[in-house]
């Protein structure tokens, strides 16, 4: 089969168009001819220099990323589906999956039967993003009704879907993001949206209940800790957060790190067939220009997801 295959860390140029096995599957598991795989920012993170994952990928070297998939099952063994169902899965994460791929090896236990209303490309753009957005708010936060909610990064692909998310929960939702992605936001139900290049996100966002930080931790200090409320939650997707900037600002604090979740993609996939939920995809990519992909994701500017097609 064909896949793009990286040997070594690097820039996009380590991603070699490359003929390789098809997998063998697992009991549990089902071979997936996959139509369309997700990008996310950790995608390149792996490339680049393996991020959080580097011990277990340099083990794993040649590797072929890629986590979220969607496609059609080609053979099973599970009694979960069957041969021609479409289905779609955040597969294995943070282990290796091998997305990147005409086929892939996927656990049954991981995978949901694709909305009757989503392409592959929109399936593919959800479940990593989806569930980072639920594990946070729904699961860690515990999010209520009435609740005041700061999404940074509202437009990007956890982004998009936190705010669905939260307006979906009842909350009251600010975000962050450019002035031109404003109305892509009030789209999506926001309440508020704050330009970060020309407003002081501080002076104009206080006695917020939960902060959704996808930032840097350097901006913390600057756009999240002033914004909480006393006792109010710090939800961080990049690093834990020292115990010393919770007390000083008399917050808490959580980091957040995806885990596959069938019911809980099961139940995202019912809001997205309802028309609740909404995926956007900012660009498609063939599989053969990942390298082109991995450099757009990296500039942090996207608004919905980026997809290859396969």
């Amino acid at each position: 089969m064909k896949a793009m295959v990286m040997h070594e860390f690097g820039g996009p140029e380590v991603l070699l168009a490359e003929d390789v096995p098809t997998p063998e599957i697992a009991d549990g598991e089902i071979l997936v001819d996959v139509k369309a795989v997700g990008l996310n920012p950790i995608d390149y993170v792996a490339r680049a220099n393996g991020g959080p994952m580097r011990k277990s990928l340099e083990q794993s070297l040649p590797a072929i990323l890629g986590w979220d998939i969607a496609g059609t099952v080609l053979e099973t063994k599970s009694d979960q589906f069957q041969a021609d169902d479409r289905v779609f899965a955040l597969s294995k994460f943070p282990k290796i999956t091998g997305g990147y791929a005409e086929f892939a090896a996927v656990p049954a236990d991981e995978a949901v039967i694709i909305p009757a209303n989503l392409s592959f490309e929109e399936a593919a753009a959800v479940p990593l993003a989806a569930l980072t957005a639920w594990q946070a708010l729904v699961q860690t936060a515990d999010i209520q009704v009435g609740q005041r909610v700061l999404i940074h990064a509202a437009a990007g692909g956890v982004g998009h879907f936190a705010v669905q998310i939260a307006k979906h929960k009842g909350a009251y939702v600010i975000g962050t993001a450019s002035a031109q992605k404003a109305d892509f936001l009030s789209g999506l139900g926001i309440d508020e949206v704050v330009d970060y290049s020309t407003q002081d996100v501080a002076e104009v966002v206080s006695d917020v209940d939960i902060v959704l930080h996808a930032l840097p931790p350097d901006f913390r200090e600057s756009v999240s800790w002033p914004c909480l409320k006393e006792g109010g939650l710090l939800l961080s997707l990049l690093g834990q957060v020292p115990e010393e900037e919770t007390t000083k600002y008399k917050t808490r604090a959580a980091q957040i790190g995806v885990r596959p979740d069938q019911a809980q993609l099961k139940e995202i996939a019912g809001l997205l067939e309802d028309g609740i939920f909404k995926v956007t995809l900012d660009k498609t990519y063939p599989l053969a220009e990942v390298g082109a992909a991995h450099s757009q994701i990296a500039e942090r500017h996207t608004r919905g997801k980026v997809v290859l097609t396969v």
